[in-house]
């Protein structure tokens, strides 16, 4: 694969891709290479969506490492390969949500205060 992952690093990089973003895309496509050991770009549609239920099903890595595989297998078969065709369904992503304070540890903020202003700031957020 090293004149196909040439050629993506080079359009990453023309593209302006972080260097994590630029890892974690061309670990996608050496994955996908090494699952199937085959090219790349001699795969189909079938099998590069085969791997990613693969790696949901097998190897069960979260949904958002599951967004970065496929952002990363879009990446090299639209910008690199240049097959315009190419779609892959996106799993949804996981939403965090913030924590939430108690009754308890609501008072003690409110507590260390040191102004009236500042204890007032923080009774109106």
């Amino acid at each position: 694969m090293g004149e196909l992952r040439e050629r993506m690093q080079h359009d990453l990089v023309v593209r302006g891709m972080s260097p994590r973003t630029q890892e974690a895309y061309l670990a996608a496509v050496k994955g996908l290479a090494q699952h199937y050991r085959q090219r790349p770009d001699t795969l189909s549609a079938q099998q590069v969506e085969g791997y990613v239920r693969h790696l949901i099903e097998q190897r069960h890595l979260a949904p958002n490492s599951v967004r970065v595989a496929v952002f990363g297998l879009r990446f090299f078969y639209t910008v690199t390969l240049k097959r315009s065709a190419f779609t892959l369904p996106l799993p949804k992503g996981v939403t965090k949500l913030p924590a939430v304070l108690s009754r308890q540890e609501v008072a003690q903020l409110l507590a260390t205060t040191a102004t009236v202003r500042d204890r007032a700031r923080l009774r109106t957020t």
